[in-house]
């Protein structure tokens, strides 16, 4: 039997007014051992119409009458609350939408706790259940399989509460379904803050970690060296300019790969060069200054000291030795004094980094004696590949095929430097990315999972500092991903106090949100232009939600809802947690 604790008095729209009974106003209400909410904002009701029960959300009350009793002089008061319609319940089964609207005089009943929890989701804790309601404090049971089978978005300011929230799904995620996802699941965090390295989530055992650090280099990122030399992950490294700098990379790339069966092509690629600046009927004066780097790069002292005593003889355009012979066009000079030291260096301890440079300084050199290219055009680019070689072999290690893939592997970039921690999470995603692609079938078999903690840090179209190739080739990236990357099984779920930063695009391929608590505008107008499913008076509530409270909404939940996260036990929780500074302090004045 239900609780009538109103009726319609109006319908415009559907906007529906009731007038309240005035016996109705308690918080809680016990009937037959079943607990109910009284009604005010955010409550339910439910409004018989015939054999239907509309439900509805309670967005406003106020006092409409009064009146004052004959008898008694009394004054009464009349309370009338404005309702929305959000669903109907129809042979015990709630369904989204609104297909019913009620008449004057229906009759509006309270809903009980377990019904607002069916709701919303299966009543009871389940299988999968993160937290509470938190107006009616039950339980819900998410749709796991929907969440996760799309791209998540988890936002809010800091200290709301977002990093638990994160931690907390996939704990939850991992505890219920461990075994199930082994072989068949692949998840990545990329970890800027170092927040997800000790037993967060899964153990630390049970867990493959990778803490890059630029300053005592320890665990290296593995990957593939097919990944590597790659004409648009090289022109990424190095911010190539798109009309020069590219194909010169391009013509670097495409020489190993013509004579990659050649055992020897490096060295006949390094004796052609030489010989080509060197026996020269025009020499040029750049052919000696490169000359001079490679020979720094290939370590050999000898060629140093030799190349230290050739000079540029304008007159002539030729090279000459001091007190030694002319390089020109007989190739007599050459033979004689460079091919021997050039003879004896050993190329193949030089690592894929240490190649790449030199067969780019190689070509460079054979481009400007050849008249292909010109050096102030390319030389930018050698010096950015010089400076970001010595830091990527700090923390990238080139393997022959593609590493073994974990069930969890956190990657912490906490201890790199702010340009290396924009430049890896692109190699981390390409590289996973290309070979979920190249190895899944259709449809999918396996999924990939890449969670990025502090998204807006590689995600932003606001940067000024980088150049616009790099930036468009960097969202063009994560925006293929989220575009398409549904086909094959491979999510993004993107974690950030600043979502105004992260490209609208990338905002409005996001499935499904966990709201914290937002106040800067921008986050808010943004959430409005992309989040079709927010309704107004969730939206409200935004910039005030309580620590651990946010809004859920998206395409794997009928409504929006109101929930309070589960606080994870200290040794699981995210290692963000706000300084206790009266423990802090009072410790130091003891």
């Amino acid at each position: 039997m239900s609780l009538v604790v109103g009726e319609v008095t109006a319908v415009s729209g559907i906007k529906i007014s009731l007038r309240i009974f005035e016996d109705s106003n308690q918080e809680s209400i016990f009937y037959n051992g079943v607990k109910y909410r009284g009604i005010s904002i955010r409550e339910h009701i439910s409004i018989q119409r015939g054999f239907i029960d509309i439900v509805c959300l309670v967005e406003g009350e106020f006092l409409d009458e009064r009146n004052v009793d004959a008898e008694s002089g009394r004054t009464i008061y009349t309370r009338r609350v404005d309702v929305r319609p959000i669903g109907f319940i129809v042979d015990g089964i709630f369904q989204e939408g609104v297909k019913y609207m009620p008449m004057i005089r229906d009759v509006a009943s309270l809903l009980s706790e377990p019904a607002v929890a069916r709701i919303y989701g299966k009543e009871g804790r389940g299988d999968f259940s993160i937290g509470v309601m938190l107006k009616e404090d039950v339980a819900v049971n998410l749709s796991w399989a929907r969440i996760f089978n799309g791209h998540l978005g988890i936002f809010g300011n800091t200290g709301s509460g977002k990093s638990n929230t994160l931690a907390k799904l996939y704990t939850t995620l991992f505890k219920q379904k461990h075994e199930i996802l082994k072989d068949k699941s692949s998840f990545i965090i990329v970890d800027f803050n170092g927040e997800y390295t000790e037993d967060q989530i899964l153990p630390f055992n049970e867990k493959r970690v990778t803490i890059l650090n630029q300053k005592k280099p320890r665990d290296k990122l593995k990957l593939s060296s097919s990944h590597f030399w790659d004409v648009e992950t090289l022109s990424l490294l190095f911010q190539a300019t798109t009309n020069t700098q590219q194909p010169f990379i391009r013509r670097i790339v495409n020489g190993r790969e013509r004579f990659k069966s050649n055992p020897d092509s490096l060295k006949n690629f390094f004796l052609k060069t030489f010989e080509r600046a060197f026996s020269s009927g025009e020499a040029k004066p750049d052919a000696l200054e490169l000359s001079r780097e490679i020979a720094r790069i290939v370590d050999s002292q000898a060629l140093q000291n030799h190349l230290k005593e050739i000079k540029y003889i304008f007159a002539n355009r030729s090279f000459k030795s001091n007190n030694g012979p002319w390089y020109n066009s007989d190739g007599a000079g050459f033979t004689e004094s460079i091919l021997p030291i050039l003879q004896h260096i050993d190329l193949d301890y030089l690592d894929q980094f240490d190649e790449f440079l030199l067969r780019a300084y190689l070509q460079l050199c054979s481009d400007v004696v050849l008249g292909y290219a010109q050096y102030e055009h390319i030389q930018p680019v050698l010096t950015r590949a010089k400076a970001s070689v010595t830091e990527l072999r700090k923390v990238v290690e080139l393997t022959g095929g593609h590493p073994p893939s974990d069930l969890l592997h956190v990657i912490s970039l906490k201890r790199c430097k702010s340009d290396m921690k924009k430049i890896l999470p692109l190699l981390i995603a390409k590289s996973i990315y290309a070979k979920h692609k190249d190895t899944v079938k259709s449809p999918p078999n396996k999924t990939l999972h890449l969670i990025i903690d502090e998204a807006h840090n590689i995600l932003s179209e606001q940067s000024a500092r980088e150049h616009e190739v790099w930036k468009d080739y960097r969202l063009e990236l994560f925006e293929e991903i989220i575009k398409e990357g549904r086909k094959y099984g491979a999510y993004l779920t993107l974690s950030s106090q600043r979502p105004a930063d992260i490209s609208p695009t990338v905002v409005s391929q996001v499935h499904n949100f966990f709201i914290h608590r937002l106040v800067n505008d921008r986050d808010l107008k943004l959430l409005d232009n992309t989040i079709s499913t927010l309704d107004t008076s969730s939206r409200a509530l935004i910039p005030t939600l309580a620590k651990g409270c946010c809004v859920v909404t998206g395409t794997a939940f009928d409504l929006p809802m109101i929930i309070k996260v589960d606080p994870l036990i200290k040794e699981h929780r995210p290692s963000s947690d706000d300084v206790d500074l009266e423990d802090l302090w009072d410790d130091a004045l003891i």
